[in-house]
């Protein structure tokens, strides 16, 4: 079912804004907790940091190919591989904020300029299949809040158990 404009526009505007929820909840943690992990196969804060960098690089590359090109092959990725491949760990931060800041800063300005057919356009995932441009939006207005509530429920659970 298609957005609404009015839907849509608040999309865009959680998206422009996912950032700054990041960035808020990244403040929260502790120096000691950024790299503790909840469990062995979960992330801490720096490794969900890093992974919403490489994410929204993808997604930045995903919503150009899918308004941009007649057919778009919108490439999947291994999130948990590239978080092992690429030693989330051994990364710096600063350069994974910075590089959330400035593609979301650039795609919310794309976007919101995008006319309204550009949100009819559609292209096939390699994972998912069927992907337009409505479906890229509600996946990314969302991602950066997901990965703050992620942060937030390890501060808590890092609390509980250093008590």
């Amino acid at each position: 079912m298609a957005l609404d404009r009015a839907k849509r526009l608040a999309l865009i505007q959680q998206y422009a804004d996912g950032p700054a929820r990041l960035r808020a909840a990244l403040a929260k943690v502790p120096p000691q907790a950024l790299k503790w992990r909840p469990a062995p196969k979960e992330w801490s804060a720096h490794e969900v940091i890093c992974h919403c960098a490489d994410s929204e690089t993808n997604a930045y590359a995903r919503i150009r190919f899918l308004v941009a090109e007649k057919s778009p092959a919108i490439q999947g990725y291994d999130e948990n591989n590239w978080a092992q491949v690429f030693r989330y760990h051994d990364l710096p931060l600063e350069p994974a904020l910075a590089v959330v800041d400035a593609v979301r800063a650039t795609t919310a300005a794309l976007i919101r300029g995008l006319p309204d057919e550009a949100w009819t356009r559609v292209g096939t995932h390699t994972e998912s299949g069927r992907y337009g441009a409505e479906d890229w939006l509600q996946i990314y207005a969302d991602h950066l809040e997901i990965h703050s509530r992620q942060i937030e429920t390890n501060i808590e659970l890092w609390n509980k158990q250093s008590r």
